[in-house]
């Protein structure tokens, strides 16, 4: 290895180090030169239609992978790329956001210089700093070469222990900066934070006795779960105890849906409601819980305190009483303690059993006319393990917790920033890193017409990376969600009528073999049991696009019975 190596060298390859496979952006002047060091580095580089999109990819690359990247521009490029960072700072995902910057003399003399605001002042090139500092968890300036790689270090640590977004500003002038290359042989620190032994010793006997003695105990399993790395020490908790286990709407996904204790989501509105067994629970284990009005139907499934033992990222808080240990070693004590306790407590009579549940969806005919409280439940039939499916915020985000899961199946839903358009550019980075695991699972995008025109031109880079990916366009003719709040048959609920199948053609689908692309438009069940059989569609790579064509007020009962406590509550 020689003596020195450039500052932006050492930036990738760390990355590569922490798992990274695939950097996302756009170039920008700023950049430019930042660039040459990616795919040398050993990463794949995917140039994005738009900052924006960017950043939804690599927020979702980074949902699966545990790390994602993106490059912007300074000003203009990471303005662009903000609102998907503040959602991956609201959704706990981790991602590192590097953003290109003018020279360091330029800067301190206050330079009017193209992307800024121009006024001549220094604070010119900190504002957007500022505005960073409060969606990121951590936010570095490598502005000195004996500094940097320290700073790049704690950077990246920081976004993966923290499971958060965090701000990386690289001069123009640093980029070929050098670093000792010696700096590389000292492997990251990505450890978690531990605890003292015998605090958490102490912690671990209060829970363990707390479960001995439960007699009518609940498990609640939220999207912090996956965020604190706790999705391991989780399942086996819902598997050795037995106790009845549902997740929130934002944890669906998260553990076995096979197992006999698992009763689906935990609403109180909707087909299968349990709320008065969990108001008298005499145990809530609550795991990773994310307490917004969406997740908890408008507030009304938040477990009691007074009798639950809530398992949060750096603490863990029992009946009330705070404990400031992290909880994945404790949890681990609390399961090696279990593995010899005799514990049978299930099956509990009237909670829902989600899997019968399928057994008996209303019948339609084949020329029947597809609808959203039949079409979810139906589709639970078409997932095979190792898929991974998303749903865009609205309907489909609403009925896909209708969904019933064989064991391997993960899910990526909105459940607080709900940014409509993210997860087209979300599915992009998800198929990425299917790839860049092997994996021989399915990238599954349920999104409606609304939503997907806001991001459309992200299906380009998906054909140009040749990413396999199948998509369930649900056409119902515009803002279907916001018309049930509001407007039914205003014109601002209105958008144009896309040639949505045409889309492929237009992003750049070549007319060859070299990239399979396979279209429908479905209007009846009859036509949708014609595409879903098809071998060619369940398996074959490629881009694979269904519109379905749905009513325009249509939904499930349970997103309409939502809404109405949603108008009934709101202040």
């Amino acid at each position: 290895m020689s003596e020195a190596i450039h500052l932006t060298e050492y930036l990738f390859r760390r990355l590569r180090e922490a798992g990274l496979q695939a950097v996302h952006g756009v170039p920008g002047d700023y950049n430019l030169l930042m660039m040459d060091y990616i795919v040398p580095a050993g990463l794949e580089w995917v140039g994005n239609c738009n900052e924006l999109n960017a950043g939804y990819a690599a927020d979702g690359y980074a949902r699966v992978k545990g790390i994602g990247a993106l490059v912007t521009t300074f000003g203009v490029g990471e303005l662009s790329a903000i609102n998907a960072i503040a959602g991956s700072y609201a959704e706990m995902a981790p991602v590192i956001h590097i953003v290109g910057t003018p020279k360091r003399a330029m800067q301190t003399r206050g330079a009017k210089l193209h992307h800024s605001v121009c006024s001549g002042k220094p604070s010119d090139f900190t504002m957007f700093t500022e505005m960073y500092s409060k969606i990121t968890v951590a936010q570095e300036n490598l502005w000195d070469a004996w500094t940097a790689p320290a700073q790049i270090d704690r950077l990246i640590r920081e976004c993966i222990v923290q499971s958060r977004p965090v701000y990386l500003q690289v001069p123009a002038d640093m980029i070929t900066e050098p670093v000792p290359a010696a700096a590389l042989s000292r492997p990251l620190d990505l450890t978690p934070p531990s605890n003292d032994p015998t605090t958490e010793q102490e912690v671990c006997d209060i829970i363990v006795e707390r479960i001995s003695n439960a007699k009518q105990p609940f498990i609640l399993i939220d999207a912090g779960t996956s965020r604190y790395r706790l999705m391991s020490e989780a399942d086996e908790l819902v598997k050795i105890t037995g106790f009845p286990t549902a997740t929130t709407p934002f944890g669906k996904g998260i553990p076995d849906e096979t197992l006999p204790n698992f009763h689906g989501i935990y609403s109180s509105v909707g087909e299968w409601t349990y709320v008065p067994y969990v108001e008298s629970s005499d145990l809530i284990i609550n795991i990773g819980p994310v307490h917004s009005n969406v997740n908890t139907s408008c507030f009304t499934t938040i477990p009691n305190p007074s009798v639950s033992i809530v398992f949060d990222q750096t603490s863990i808080t029992i009946d009330g009483e705070v404990y400031n240990v992290y909880p994945k070693g404790v949890l681990r004590r609390v399961l090696d303690h279990l593995q010899d306790a005799m514990l049978s407590f299930w099956p509990y009579p009237n909670l829902p059993d989600p899997r019968s549940a399928l057994k008996h969806i209303s019948q339609a005919s084949s020329a029947g006319a597809l609808t959203q409280d039949i079409f979810f439940k139906r589709m639970s039939y078409f997932f095979h393990p190792g898929d991974i499916i998303l749903t865009e915020t609205g309907t489909a985000s609403n009925g896909g917790r209708d969904f019933v899961f064989p064991q391997n199946v993960s899910m990526i839903n909105s459940g607080v920033w709900l940014s409509i358009g993210y997860m087209l550019g979300a599915a992009q980075g998800v198929a990425l890193a299917q790839r860049n695991m092997g994996s021989q699972g399915r990238t599954i995008l349920f999104i409606g017409d609304g939503s997907f025109q806001v991001t459309a031109q992200e299906l380009s880079t998906i054909i140009r990376k040749k990413l396999s990916l199948i998509i369930f366009v649900i056409n119902n003719d515009g803002y279907t969600i916001e018309r049930l709040i509001h407007g039914m048959d205003a014109e601002y609920n209105d958008i144009a009528m896309w040639r949505y199948l045409d889309s492929p053609s237009y992003f750049g689908a070549p007319s060859d073999d070299s990239y399979p692309v396979f279209t429908a438009k479905v209007k009846t069940w009859g036509e949708l049991d014609g595409v879903l059989s098809r071998e060619c569609f369940q398996r074959s790579p490629g881009l694979r696009m269904v519109e379905l064509m749905m009513g325009v007020s249509d939904c499930t009962e349970t997103l309409r019975l939502f809404l109405k406590m949603y108008a009934a509550r709101k202040e």
